[in-house]
């Protein structure tokens, strides 16, 4: 793809202010969103996600793109999968075809009583948006409807968007899908909006996101439960057996003590402490553990987490030995690392560490692949000409902690197309957790980004 030049500046002023005439509907379709709850979870009612997908498919026939559909596919274990939205706007002849990813469902609310207001009835305060899914992900979506309206009909390039709606729970049909419209999600460049900014102000590419590797391993010393009067003191729990052997896996140090396992090289750009303890809920006096700085302890370096743990519940304990136990571990993983290999050294570790002789049987899991975008393909330098239009600052490149395993599935099934991850939340949007909020200035300025984006592509 060759980069066409830059419009000219009242071609930027322009599109400027066709999104600040445009962004009042745009919020209102936003709240309209965010007031079905459209959580994918099975424990919760799948009518919404219909509905949602519904609404979806409204707000593109909207935004002049007649060929608008509802589809679904089985995933490999045969259960349906969840609506997503499928739309196509040609373009003219020779122009890239880009396309456009977000997701319409949303995480679970949670605990109702650590909202501050109701999680799908949106309330702004202070300039951002609060509800479920104001901004993960149905402020992505907001971005795509947007971006195609302020262009109309002078968008030159084709146009594809998918929106799904089973992202929050894993995306269980995703690869399935992919081949089954193949052709029809077909592009040059895929836009992925669902990740993050640096901060408010400043607008960021992510270039790298760690892979996903998980396991159970359980601990068992015994046949069965016994007295803790009667045999204790010879023979340890398996709790306690478990606990010990899960401290093996961080070394002094706190970083990961499993061999084997890929370390990459240090962002360009750090986290500052005070914000990252702010935006982890850090509590005053603890410490934060690893080596190195705090965005290469975040994107580069693996980090392994207990997520939870099969044991005698404290309302159920007795004087008894237990056991067994059993802990599901979560490792991330960064660009660079196969999967099947750190699944393989951190069962290798759990067997080579078992407590005192204690049986260990470790049960494999899901396995994610890292993501690593190159940072100067021609799509990424029209996306950072974009961004700094928009904000009036430079983008900066950082990673992402968590992943993205879908991207892997698209690099898979499309190895040509140039991925560009954008984001439209920031460090305070919560996603996921209690009072989530989308900063509305942000999704204003990231509208008019990929409007200059689709703009420049399609050779205005």
């Amino acid at each position: 793809m060759t980069i066409p030049p830059a419009p000219a500046p009242d071609r930027v002023a322009a599109l400027r202010g066709r999104v600040a005439e445009a962004f009042g509907d745009l919020r209102s379709d936003l709240e309209a969103l965010v007031r079905i709850p459209s959580v994918s979870s099975p424990a919760f009612d799948q009518a919404q996600v219909q509905a949602s997908a519904e609404a979806v498919a409204g707000l593109l026939r909207g935004a002049g793109v007649d060929d608008v559909r509802i589809l679904s596919v089985d995933g490999p274990d045969g259960a349906p999968g969840r609506p997503a939205v499928v739309a196509r706007r040609p373009g003219p002849e020779g122009a890239p075809t880009v396309l456009l990813y977000a997701h319409h469902d949303v995480q679970p609310p949670g605990d109702l009583a650590a909202w501050a207001s109701p999680p799908f009835e949106p309330v702004e305060r202070d300039g951002r948006l609060y509800g479920r899914g104001a901004s993960d992900d149905k402020a992505g979506i907001i971005a795509h409807v947007g971006a195609l309206r302020v262009l109309g009909d002078e968008l030159g390039v084709g146009v594809t968007l998918f929106i799904e709606g089973e992202e929050e729970i894993g995306s269980p049909t995703f690869a399935q899908f992919l081949h089954a419209h193949r052709d029809e999600l077909a592009a040059d460049v895929i836009v992925v909006a669902d990740s993050s900014n640096w901060k408010v102000g400043t607008p960021a590419l992510t270039t790298s996101l760690r892979g996903l590797v998980d396991l159970d391993v359980e601990v068992a010393v015994l046949e069965h439960a016994v007295h803790s009067g009667m045999f204790g003191g010879p023979v340890l729990d398996a709790v306690t057996l478990l606990a010990r052997l899960i401290a093996t896996l961080h070394d002094e140090n706190g970083d990961v003590a499993v061999d084997g396992l890929v370390t990459g090289a240090p962002p360009e750009v750090d986290y500052d402490e005070a914000d990252f303890r702010s935006d982890a809920t850090v509590l005053p006096g603890s410490e934060l553990v690893g080596t190195g700085s705090i965005s290469a302890r975040l994107w580069t370096k693996p980090a392994l987490s207990v997520i939870g743990i099969d044991a005698t519940s404290v309302a159920q304990s007795s004087n008894t030995l237990a056991p067994r136990a059993t802990a599901r571990l979560s490792l991330r993983i960064p660009p660079g690392q196969d999967p099947a290999a750190a699944q393989a050294a951190l069962r290798a570790h759990l067997e080579g560490h078992a407590p005192f002789g204690a049986r260990v049987t470790v049960r494999d899991g899901e396995r994610g692949r890292p993501f690593q975008a190159p940072v100067d393909s021609e799509a990424m330098q029209v996306a950072r000409w974009a961004f700094a239009e928009s904000w009036g600052t430079p983008s900066v490149d950082i990673g992402l902690g968590g992943s993205i395993p879908f991207i892997a599935d698209l690099l898979e099934v499309f190895p040509d197309a140039a991925i560009l991850v954008t984001g439209v939340e920031d460090p305070e949007s919560r996603a996921h957790g209690a009072n989530e909020s989308q900063h509305l200035g942000e999704l204003e300025r990231v509208v008019l980004a990929e409007a200059l984006l689709l703009d420049r592509l399609g050779g205005r």
